[in-house]
C-alpha cells in the first residue's frame, strides 16, 4: 500500500502541476510576457510548487531531511535529467546574456544556503530574506522582460475568447488542490517506504521525492520541446531552481525553522553548485547545449544518484 500511494501522489502531483501551469501560462499569456519570461516566472513558479507542498508537509511532520533533500535533490535532477534529456532529444540554442542574470543569481543562492548551513539554524530571518530577495527578483525579470515578445492584437482577442479568467482560475485552483492532496498522500507513502526498506529520510528526499516532484519541469520542458520553444525551457529549468530556493526554502523556514543535515553539506550542495555553475562555461563557449552535453549531464546525475544507494 506505501508503494501504491507513493505511485499514486506522484501522479496527484503532476496532474496537480500541469493544470496550475496551465492556468498559469494562459493568463501570462493574456498579459503579453515573452517566452522566457514565462518559464523564468510563471511556469518556474507551477513547476515548484509540487517541491513546496511536499516540503511543506514533511517539515510539519517533522521529516526535515525529507524538506531539504528533496529542495536540493531537485535542483541536481532538474539540471542533470530533466535538461540533460531534454538537450538529448534536440540541441539549445542559448544565448547567455538572456539568462545570465538568473544563472549568477541561482549560483549566489546556492553559496547562501552553503553560509547559513554552517552558521547553524535556518531561522525565519534567513527565510524572510530568501522571500524578499524572491520577490524582487520577480518584479525585476518582469519589468525587463515583459516586451521581449509583444502578443499581437490579433492573438490577444483569440486568447480573450477563449480563455477567460473563470477558466484560468478554474485550473490553478484545481491544481493548487490537488498539489496540497497529492504531497500528503506522497509523503505518507514515501515514510512508510524508508522504513520498510531501511533507508534514510534524506535518501528518500533526494531520490524518490526529488525526481518526483521534477516530473512537472520535464512535462514542460518536453511540451516546449514539441513547441520549439527553447527560451521557455531553458527559463523553466534555471527559474524553478531559484524558485526551489528562495520559495520553498525560504517559506519553509518562515513556517518551521529546519537546520540543514552536514552530509548535505558536504556532498549534495556542492554537486548541485557544480551542476549550475557547469553551465556558464558551456553555454558561453558553445551559445547552448548539444546532445553530447545532454549525455554528460545524464550520465552526471546518473553516476550521483549510484552514490546514493
Amino acid at each position: 500500500m506505501a508503494f501504491f500511494a507513493v505511485a499514486g501522489g506522484l501522479i496527484t502531483l503532476v496532474c496537480g502541476g500541469e493544470l496550475l501551469v496551465s492556468g498559469a501560462v494562459k493568463l501570462a499569456r493574456r498579459l503579453g510576457m515573452s517566452s522566457l519570461l514565462i518559464g523564468l516566472t510563471v511556469v518556474a513558479f507551477g513547476t515548484s510548487m509540487p517541491e513546496l507542498f511536499v516540503s511543506l508537509t514533511a517539515a510539519l511532520q517533522k521529516h526535515g531531511e525529507i524538506m531539504v533533500g528533496n529542495v536540493v535533490g531537485s535542483n541536481i535532477a532538474n539540471i542533470g535529467l530533466v535538461l540533460g534529456l531534454s538537450v538529448l532529444l534536440r540541441s539549445l540554442s542559448i544565448h547567455f546574456r538572456t539568462i545570465a542574470r538568473e544563472l549568477y543569481l541561482l549560483l549566489f543562492t546556492s553559496s547562501a544556503v552553503v553560509a547559513i548551513s554552517l552558521l547553524g539554524c535556518f531561522n525565519r530571518f534567513y527565510g524572510s530574506v530568501f522571500l524578499a530577495v524572491l520577490i524582487l527578483y520577480t518584479c525585476q525579470a518582469y519589468k525587463t522582460g515583459k516586451s521581449h515578445e509583444p502578443v499581437s492584437s490579433q492573438d490577444k482577442n483569440k486568447t480573450i475568447v477563449t480563455d477567460s479568467y473563470f477558466v484560468i482560475f478554474s485550473l490553478c485552483v484545481s491544481g493548487l488542490l490537488l498539489l496540497a492532496l497529492g504531497s500528503e498522500i506522497f509523503i505518507d507513502g514515501a515514510i512508510a517506504v524508508a522504513r520498510f526498506i531501511g533507508i534514510s529520510d534524506l535518501t528518500i528526499g533526494l531520490t524518490v521525492a526529488a525526481v518526483g516532484t521534477s516530473l512537472p519541469e520535464l512535462a514542460s520542458s518536453f511540451s516546449a520541446l514539441r513547441r520549439d520553444q527553447g527560451d521557455l525551457l531553458i527559463g523553466n529549468i534555471i527559474g524553478s531552481n531559484l524558485f526551489n530556493l528562495l520559495m520553498v526554502m525560504g517559506t519553509t523556514a518562515v513556517v518551521t525553522p529546519f537546520v540543514i543535515p552536514v552530509q548535505i553539506l558536504i556532498r549534495d550542495l556542492p554537486v548541485m553548485i557544480c551542476f549550475s555553475a557547469g553551465l556558464i562555461p558551456v553555454i558561453v563557449i558553445h551559445h547552448g547545449l548539444s546532445r553530447l552535453h545532454g549525455l554528460f549531464l545524464v550520465l552526471a546525475y546518473g553516476g550521483y544518484i549510484y552514490t546514493l544507494i
